[in-house]
């Protein structure tokens, strides 16, 4: 039915002679054969309301596959009269028509059987070979031409009915194919005059790129003329600089033959009055170290004599402490004691005061003997422990007495000895005064020494700079011969060049014709270089075709043309062979 529908259509449109209504009886059948065959062996999906089995899924996805079909998508969900994603489905169907794409939107589905399989049976007709046949015959309809007005429509609610009346052969059709075949040979010339005004345009273009190539070639040949002229005056001043150069070397030749000898003579006088002076410095520093360790070692027994002092200092402090410990206990035990008394003579009140109640109570005074009995032994005790404290403390300050004379006769042991130090300081010191005059004379010696030697080097120093400069003017020798040797390479390069640019015209025109479509990228978009395929970064600089638009990296884009007019050689495109312009890299601001 679909093979019936659209080659019905086709015939039909091309009797009919101009552009098709949506009231046009044949074009309303191929939109429902299409449905059917776009509804073959959908799968049905489950939603919240109710089983849902629309074709506008599998439809939806054609604006992700081909990015033209987004305006179409995009338009269909704007029309306002649209409820279901049937009737969105439909109306898809008549844009992609009126654009003549829907040949390529379904063939763009059908390669991606994978996303197919999500919405279709594996026996659907869009999953089989048929789908492809179908495709194929839609590509014919691209000789119609449709004018549907898809706003005012309602497509949400319309039946999908096959006239099969349509497709029966009758008489009349017999005697129609010779007008058909008028018409399509009319067609097939209309197609041909579009197709010939389109080369026509693509020529008058490439005359163009002709004419704007010979006016670089002439350019090219003033600069080579120029490139010459400059490498003549270059040579000339080559010359000069060899002779200035050779005039040099003499010169220079024959100073360090004189400083040669003049420092050789140096040298030797300088090492035997070096001998004699390494002899004295050598007596003096050996005497230097005896005297330091002698002085060493008297520091190191005044230390130990300091450390000794505040040893007997601590233990004096110690005692002292000892004897205020003990002094604190003996005025405890005192203010006990006079507590006890103190008690004792409240016991002896209260005796005197119940004299007439002892009678009456003999128990309680026998009683209160026995606790007078208790409390003198405690008295007792207590005077055996105060003798016993006052015994310690005397003991105490015997011993006191001792350490303080035995301090005493230590300190003044230990002076007479610091007397007897200093005495010996005092001679180290004048012995030292005496060195230090001595040292002093052999180091105005050894300065005057020094700045003969620092005279000696300053001239080697010169001598060394000399050479310096000299090697440096042959590097810049060689330098100039290698940059005329570049220069007569790049000259040779270029009239090379300059004969091969015109052979390749005819390439450049080729080349230009599958390059016309092409467009600048956005400086976004480039983020890797076309021959190399590798991302844009400081060190992989973009370099831009301004002819052809294709970008490189600095180290694909190694085809280089030197020019006179600047100092570097330029860049030019593998491809179209023209100059390459340097863009900033999108990672660099």
């Amino acid at each position: 039915m679909a093979k019936l529908s659209i080659k019905g259509l086709i015939e039909s449109a091309l009797s009919f002679g101009r552009t098709l209504d949506s009231d046009y009886p044949p074009l309303q059948q191929f939109f429902v054969v299409m449905e059917h065959c776009l509804k073959h062996g959908l799968k049905v999906r489950k939603s919240f309301l109710s089983y849902n089995k629309t074709i506008w899924g599998p439809l939806e996805l054609v604006e992700k596959l081909y990015p033209e079909a987004e305006e179409i998508a995009a338009s269909v969900r704007d029309l306002p009269g649209l409820k279901t994603p049937l009737g969105r489905a439909r109306a898809w169907l008549r844009l992609a028509l009126m654009q003549k794409k829907m040949a390529d939107y379904l063939r763009c589905l059908i390669i991606q059987r994978e996303l197919l399989s999500e919405f279709y049976e594996y026996h659907a007709l869009m999953m089989e070979e048929e789908g492809a046949v179908i495709v194929g015959l839609l590509v014919g309809l691209n000789v119609i031409d449709a004018n549907l007005c898809v706003k005012g429509e309602d497509l949400d609610s319309q039946v999908g009915v096959i006239d099969f009346s349509m497709y029966l052969k009758s008489d009349d059709d017999i005697g129609g194919k010779e007008r058909n075949e008028q018409i399509a040979a009319i067609l097939d010339q209309k197609n041909y005059v579009e197709e010939l005004n389109r080369q026509l345009n693509t020529v008058s273009s490439l005359h163009a790129r002709v004419d704007s190539l010979e006016k670089s070639n002439t350019k090219l040949i003033e600069e080579l003329a120029i490139a010459k002229n400059n490498i003549i005056k270059l040579q000339e001043e080559n010359h000069q600089l060899r002779s200035e150069n050779t005039l040099i070397l003499m010169k220079t030749q024959h100073h360090l033959e004189v400083t040669k000898v003049d420092v050789e003579a140096e040298l030797q006088t300088y090492k035997h009055s070096r001998q004699g002076l390494d002899e004295m410095y050598n007596e003096a520093r050996r005497q230097l170290r005896e005297e330091s360790q002698l002085r060493q070692d008297m520091e190191n027994e005044l230390v130990v004599q300091v450390s000794m002092k505040h040893e007997i200092e601590l233990a004096m402090k110690l005692l002292e402490k000892d004897i205020h410990e003990k002094q604190d206990t003996l005025i405890g035990l005192r203010q006990q004691l006079d507590e006890v008394k103190a008690i004792n003579m409240e016991m002896y009140q209260k005796l005197q005061v119940s004299d007439d109640a002892m009678k009456e109570k003999n128990e309680i005074i026998g009683r209160l003997e026995d606790k007078t009995n208790q409390i003198n032994a405690t008295m007792k005790q207590l005077e055996q422990r105060l003798q016993q404290a006052e015994k310690a403390q005397l003991d105490a300050e015997n011993e006191d007495k001792k350490l303080k004379q035995e301090y005493v006769n230590k300190s003044e042991s230990l002076q007479k000895e610091f007397s007897q130090k200093e005495k010996q300081l005092l001679q180290l010191e004048t012995d030292l005064k005496i060195e230090k005059e001595w040292r002093q004379t052999l180091q105005d010696d050894l300065q005057k020494e020094k700045e003969t030697v620092s005279h000696l080097r300053i001239e080697t120093q010169e001598i060394i700079n000399l050479k310096k400069e000299f090697i440096k003017l042959q590097e810049k020798n060689r330098q100039l011969k290698r940059i005329c040797q570049d220069q007569e390479a790049a000259l040779q390069e270029l009239a090379s060049k300059l004969s091969e640019s015109k052979l390749k015209i005819e390439d450049i025109k080729e080349a230009n014709k599958a390059l016309q479509g092409q467009v600048w990228l956005k400086d976004k978009e480039a983020t890797h270089c076309k021959l190399c395929e590798k991302e844009f970064s400081l060190s992989k600089r973009k370099h831009h075709c301004r002819n052809c638009g294709e970008i490189f990296c600095n180290a694909c884009s190694d085809n280089e043309l030197p020019l006179p007019s600047s100092p570097k050689p330029v860049r030019v495109c593998d491809s179209c062979h023209a100059i390459l312009i340097q863009r900033c890299s999108s990672n660099v601001p």
